[in-house]
């Protein structure tokens, strides 16, 4: 069976250098906040191309500590998409504010700025857009709509390290970028993490002391704070990792190229084209009768996944927010139809060439049975 994700494998190639930077954490025992956090801080800022990087527990915490940064609070709106992971919509929730949802392009899948201006409103604080399987959004659209109307930008970065356009990375193009390192990001800690970029010192600076309890020094607690703080393991690990993120994403690109030569005129929808501007984090390809195709390709030996099969307007967790079915279409044709392929560093020619052999077998076949 090829796996979806293999971490293994990648743990392999990388094993005793990161065995080394855990042992020497732990010899120093400096467990929480330790010099390895500072310095993956640093390297991270210069990966992405930032000022600043500040390292926390979660994606989801360098979300939530973005928007109260930017002064998102009780009573404000903030413009975003369903499409997502549920962590994305919780961040707004946990600040009092509501999320806008606009519906997504199409072509690219991530937030339609077509869209974005017609929904704000005098309440709207922050547009909060989504690249979405990590490839980027429309941001000099998205960006010129928010500077126009004095609004933060805050980018959703958890699925895009190292995904890149005009010289420019994931995280840089609003005022605050958000990552996270999930094991099975691009980026992955050994366990849980998350960081913010930007350029904007007051808006590290503010975020460095929500995530110590609201330090300004030790004890002198000048705002209510969180203890959201990353572990100095998961950094030393982390920094390891990121010295091999670029060849890693160029790896990624490679198999994502393959596979759009091996899958053109399939009868499933691919990914449009995007070169550098896309990290795939997910290769996600649309197919009628999804759980029939995803069945038949675990049959030929390939493991998928989904990405996601209920946007998060029509979770049940979420119905309060008074989006009921069929109020952004694209996104819930997305929804239905996405089927994410293998793709990962290691996932070799061979592979990949078996999977898009069985996915096009299948594809084609139901098509030509439909006709």
């Amino acid at each position: 069976m090829i796996p979806f994700l293999d971490l293994k494998a990648q743990y392999k190639s990388i094993g005793p250098e990161v065995e080394d930077a855990v042992l020497e954490v732990l010899r120093r025992g400096d467990y929480v906040m330790g010099d390895s956090v500072t310095r993956f801080e640093t390297d991270f800022a210069a990966f992405c191309g930032a000022r600043d990087a500040v390292a926390v527990n979660t994606g989801t915490s360098a979300l939530h500590l973005a928007l109260l940064a930017a002064g998102v609070g009780p009573g404000d709106e903030v413009v975003t998409v369903s499409s997502t992971f549920v962590a994305t919509i919780a961040a707004i929730l946990y600040t009092g504010a509501t999320p806008v949802f606009v519906d997504i392009d199409p072509t690219t899948w991530t937030m339609d700025p077509d869209l974005v201006e017609q929904a704000l409103t005098p309440r709207t604080k922050a547009i909060l857009p989504v690249h979405l399987h990590g490839r980027l959004a429309d941001m000099d659209r998205i960006g010129a709509i928010a500077r126009r109307h004095g609004l933060c930008l805050i980018e959703d970065s958890a699925q895009a390290h190292g995904a890149v356009r005009d010289g420019r990375g994931a995280g840089t193009f609003g005022d605050i970028g958000c990552f996270s390192f999930y094991p099975g990001k691009n980026l992955g800690a050994c366990g849980e993490g998350g960081s913010i970029v930007t350029d904007n010192q007051e808006f590290a600076a503010t975020i460095r002391s929500l995530r110590d309890w609201g330090q300004a020094g030790k004890y002198n607690h000048v705002r209510q704070g969180f203890n959201y703080r990353l572990d100095t393991l998961q950094a030393a690990a982390l920094a390891v990792k990121l010295r091999r993120l670029a060849e890693w994403t160029a790896a990624r690109q490679r198999v994502a190229s393959l596979y759009g030569q091996l899958l053109e005129g399939c009868a499933a929808g691919l990914p449009a084209p995007a070169g550098r501007d896309h990290a795939y984090h997910v290769y996600a390809v649309r197919v009628p009768d999804r759980d029939l195709v995803q069945a038949g390709l675990k049959e030929a030996g390939v493991a998928t996944n989904i990405h996601y099969p209920k946007p998060v307007h029509l979770q049940p967790a979420y119905a309060g927010l008074g989006y009921g079915p069929g109020r952004f279409p694209v996104t819930e044709a997305l929804a239905k139809e996405t089927l994410s392929l293998p793709i990962y560093p290691e996932l070799t020619v061979e592979q990949a060439t078996h999977v898009a052999t069985a996915l096009r077998r299948i594809c084609d076949s139901r098509a030509a049975r439909a006709a």
